[in-house]
């Protein structure tokens, strides 16, 4: 759903990326490496949608945590955001190491959006290859 957004955001005109969680992640720590994290700043600040996925099924360290959580921050007065997971909030602490941040983080995502719990008992993907196999 957040790449078919994203497309349809695209169409209309708009600065759109996706990353995945643990992308953006390394992208950042790569960043920070090369001193080049202003100059990445200042190209995500152009973004008008920004695509993060697959947040929950790698853990972040402290650094990662904290740099993801300035990202979405930033973004969180100034630019759009779609988040996806298949974690409940109240799990989001098994993927960062601070508790603190996780609340500032929650609080920053749900102000002002829509949250759309899609999580459903049966993969989408396991019925489809089941139903291709009979």
């Amino acid at each position: 759903m957040s790449i078919g957004l994203g497309m349809k955001a695209c169409y209309a005109g708009f600065n759109v990326k996706f990353y995945t969680a643990m992308n953006l992640a390394n992208e950042l720590a790569e960043a920070i490496q090369f001193h080049r994290l202003s100059k990445l700043e200042k190209a995500m600040a152009r973004i008008d949608l920004l695509i993060i996925d697959e947040l929950s099924y790698l853990t972040f360290n402290r650094h990662q945590s904290e740099m993801l959580f300035q990202v979405i921050s930033e973004r969180s007065e100034r630019g759009s955001i779609i988040l996806s997971t298949n974690l409940e909030f109240s799990r989001w602490t098994e993927l960062f190491e601070n508790e603190i941040m996780v609340a500032a983080l929650i609080d920053r995502i749900t102000f002002r959006s829509h949250v759309l719990d899609m999580n459903v008992k049966d993969s989408y993907r396991l019925e489809q290859t089941l139903t291709k196999a009979n």
